[in-house]
Order: C-alpha cells, then sequence, then structure tokens
C-alpha cells in the first residue's frame, strides 16, 4: 500500500540565509510512505501532514537537507510498518522560473 500527499503547502520559517530565519516563506511537500497493509496498521494521511507541518514550524530548519532526514527518521518511529518514504521539500518562490528543492528517499527494506 502507499499513501501519496502532493502539494502541502504552508508558510514556515526555513534557511540559513538572515532574511530567511526572519520571515516565513511558502514551502511545498510531496510524500510516498509505503508500508504493509493487512487491515488494521493504517497510514493516516491527514495526520502525517498535520505532523509535518507542525514539526517544520516548530524546529525551524536551517537546510532543506535536515528537515528530510529528520522528519524521514520521525516518521519511521511513528510509523514502523513504513517501509518506504520518499519526501520532498519545495521552495517554491526562491527562483522566478523555476520550482527548487530537494528530495530525499530511504528504502527500509534494505536497511
Amino acid at each position: 500500500m502507499q499513501i501519496i500527499i502532493e502539494n502541502l503547502t504552508f508558510e514556515t520559517i526555513v534557511g540559513i540565509l538572515e532574511k530567511e530565519r526572519h520571515t516565513s516563506q511558502k514551502v511545498v511537500l510531496h510524500v510516498k510512505i509505503s508500508y504493509d497493509y493487512d487491515g488494521n496498521n493504517v497510514i493516516d494521511y491527514a495526520k502525517v501532514s498535520a505532523f509535518l507541518e507542525t514539526e517544520m514550524n516548530q524546529l525551524r530548519y536551517l537546510l532543506l537537507e535536515d528537515a528530510l532526514i529528520d522528519l524521514s527518521q520521525k516518521l519511521k518511529i511513528l510509523y514502523p510498518q513504513m517501509s518506504k518514504i520518499k519526501l520532498k521539500i519545495f521552495k517554491p518562490d526562491i527562483l522566478s522560473n523555476a520550482m527548487v528543492g530537494v528530495s530525499h528517499t530511504v528504502d527500509y527494506t534494505k536497511n
């Protein structure tokens, strides 16, 4: 089974530049989580979405790369049945002609 969250959009403090540390900016997240579904171990996409937004707002990451690693690890703790996660975070307003960001994939079946 796989849950997909696309275009989770909110404002948060993220970045290393002085302006980024004081002014919220829009981020867009895309998430794919694979897990073995047996009728009981559902992963609630609404809870995952709320968790991601809350964590990013509370922790105010310096780098998107650090956010990806930390959020992926925390989601695995919350949802041990997760077998794979692909998480992307974009900053859509950084460049006028592109949506830029970073991506992180962890396959827990290989670890």
